[in-house]
């Protein structure tokens, strides 16, 4: 299968002040607030949705295309996807803004004081999807990440006029979007994907029910936490499929983009649907026990141990010779 994978390509900029910002606040005068905070460390990371998904696609063996905007300042981060299985022939890069950016400061409260600078990313609405397909001799599927709304819009009318098959997967964009917009995006996918929060938030905001949402998509899949994740298909049992054990939960983020690239490379080996949740809780797994949504090192015996004893030899056996 040949998946491409939009959304957003950033870095986070992570920064620790060792004091209370609320120290430094006066009651008074916080409508004229003047801050700078002298911190201990720096901690740049690769992030972005899209670019979280991809690089979990290329540790598992595929060849995932990378599909958005990033700046002029892209290079070091193209050499690192390329190195680790991504094609990023199709980035759009920026004459004159800077790739995307979170900038956060984390005092010893854990309170946080953040910035994000689209940046670049407001020009991935610029982006054709036909040039992509054109390119790699065709779509198989389309997975739209958060992104530029507009352009988050423009992919999914593409590939429904392209007769593209489309996974939605809304992510944090689903806070700034209304019904209508989001009506728009799910209607037709192929998989809907969301966390439990955002599956209600999604049936209060267009105003339909679950029943009348997976009436419009083929699968929802909702993740769910340490409990795994749940995929639904109009007149099916639903699939649930567990979590494997924890060794450690260092960081939290960047778990549900691990899951999304497990899953999408299982669909590309045609193991099923069951088999790719497992692939992807695995994978996400292995995100959660590590700091840094990029920071994991898939060893393919220590997976392949921890999914057997996770789903079985059955499953084992029929994910390893995927497992390259």
């Amino acid at each position: 299968m040949r998946i491409a994978v939009t959304g957003s390509i950033a870095t986070d900029h992570l920064m620790t002040f060792p004091g209370r910002f609320a120290d430094q606040l006066v009651a008074d005068q916080l409508h004229t607030v003047s801050l700078s905070f002298l911190v201990d460390n720096l901690d740049v990371r690769r992030g972005g949705v899209a670019a979280n998904i991809c690089f979990g696609m290329g540790q598992l063996g595929s060849r995932p295309l990378l599909v958005g905007a990033a700046g002029f300042d892209f290079d070091e981060y193209r050499a690192w996807l390329d190195r680790h299985g991504v094609d990023t022939d199709s980035v759009r890069i920026s004459e004159v803004l800077h790739t995307a950016r979170f900038v956060c400061t984390t005092d010893k409260d854990h309170n946080q004081i953040g910035s994000f600078y689209t940046g670049a990313m407001s020009e991935a609405r610029l982006i054709e999807l036909k040039a992509v397909a054109d390119r790699v001799g065709g779509l198989d599927l389309v997975l739209i990440g958060a992104d530029d709304p507009e352009a988050m819009l423009r992919h999914t009318e593409e590939c429904r006029t392209r007769s593209i098959p489309f996974a939605a997967d809304f992510s944090q964009q689903i806070a700034r979007m209304d019904g209508e917009e989001i009506r728009t995006l799910l209607d037709g996918a192929t998989y809907l994907f969301s966390n439990e929060y955002e599956k209600g938030l999604i049936e209060s905001k267009t105003g339909w029910t679950d029943a009348e949402i997976l009436s419009r998509v083929g699968h929802r899949i909702t993740t769910l936490g340490s409990r795994g994740v749940r995929i639904e298909r109009v007149g099916e049992t639903p699939i649930e499929v567990g979590c494997p054990e924890e060794t450690a939960k260092v960081d939290p983020t960047g778990v549900g983009d691990a899951f999304r690239a497990g899953f999408l490379t299982g669909l590309s080996w045609g193991v099923g649907l069951e088999r790719a949740a497992q692939v992807g809780c695995m994978l996400a797994t292995l995100v959660i026990e590590t700091l840094g949504t990029q920071e994991y090192e898939l060893r393919r015996a220590n997976f392949m141990e921890r999914f057997t004893k996770a789903y079985g030899e059955e499953a084992a056996t029929e994910v390893q010779s995927h497992l390259l």
